[in-house]
């Protein structure tokens, strides 16, 4: 007789876990309990990467084989939300995770893929995270994508900014820099394309920040994610690939590969490796200078 439910104990919480056996990729044969037993292993990690920020909820009901749905407003039984509102008139009451039994409670609702805003509650408006999103064009490389990337960091070097790299799960990477909630997300967003308009400069073959799709080529520097209200895989999220958005070094950065990091087996890395964000919210980053290029590069267009 198949298992309808069963409870999981984070940091001395129990959790329960409904139909832990229903499969959630069909291809892999990976049910909801894997999910569940991947964010268990690196709850800290995951937790790190939502923790504090207005949540989208992206839930899967049938499994990755079929399409999700997207909650903005959480449900009553979450422990914490904050309203949000939009230039509709409308508000969302999203959920805001504290404490490691909230991943695995957004586990429990079939996500998994965990997507975080830009900024969190106690700031809403004032974003505290920069992403970098490096997404490439169909014939682009994922060597293309880490070259990208090494080519991001340089430009942060000089700006005395430090990026915390990861992999998408999907198709490229991303890197984030945590900055002092002081701008808006315009701001922000101006401030992400001046990192990508450097590294065009540098490397144009490879980077684009080409706003129509007809027009890109290589890897496009989406900086678009850092507009309001906009959302992409947290780390340790899994992806409907069945391959982890991994945490990296920037010494693994030349040699990765996305099909590096499945979900299933990938609490060996994280025993192994802990979280390698971990430092993330050490230093809060001032983007002024990212700004002034900003400024500068618009005189120069």
């Amino acid at each position: 007789m198949a298992i309808d439910e069963t409870s999981i104990d984070i940091a001395g919480e129990q959790i329960r876990i409904t139909s832990p056996g229903k499969i959630m990729f069909p291809e892999r044969g990976w049910s909801k309990l894997d999910v569940v037993n991947h964010f268990a292993a690196c709850v800290d990690g995951a937790l790190r990467g939502v923790g504090g920020r207005p949540t989208l909820l992206k839930r899967w009901p049938n499994g990755v084989g079929e399409s999700p749905f997207f909650q903005k407003r959480a449900p009553e039984s979450a422990t914490d939300r904050v309203v949000v509102p939009f230039p509709s008139g409308r508000t969302a009451a999203y959920f805001v995770p504290r404490v490691p039994a909230d991943v695995i409670w957004m586990a429990q609702l079939n996500c998994v893929d965990l997507n975080p805003w830009t900024s969190r509650a106690e700031h809403v408006e004032r974003p505290d995270e920069l992403r970098i999103d490096l997404d490439p064009t169909p014939e682009a490389t994922f060597s293309d994508v880490r070259a990208v990337a090494l080519a991001v960091r340089e430009v942060l070097d000089t700006h005395d900014l430090e990026g915390f790299p990861k992999t998408s799960g999907s198709k490229g990477m991303h890197i984030y820099i945590r900055i002092q909630p002081r701008w808006t997300f315009p701001e922000v967003r101006t401030a992400a394309l001046s990192i990508g308009r450097q590294v065009e400069e540098a490397i144009p073959h490879l980077a684009t920040t080409a706003w129509w799709k007809e027009e890109r080529h290589g890897v496009f520097i989406d900086y678009n994610q850092n507009a309001r209200d906009h959302t992409i895989a947290s780390a340790y999220s899994v992806r409907p690939t069945g391959w982890v958005s991994a945490p990296l070094t920037w010494d693994e950065v030349p040699d990765a590969e996305l099909e590096d990091f499945p979900m299933v087996g990938y609490a060996d890395r994280y025993e192994r490796l802990g979280d390698l964000m971990e430092n993330i919210d050490d230093t809060s980053h001032d983007i002024t200078s990212l700004l002034e290029l900003a400024e500068e590069q618009e005189r120069f267009e």
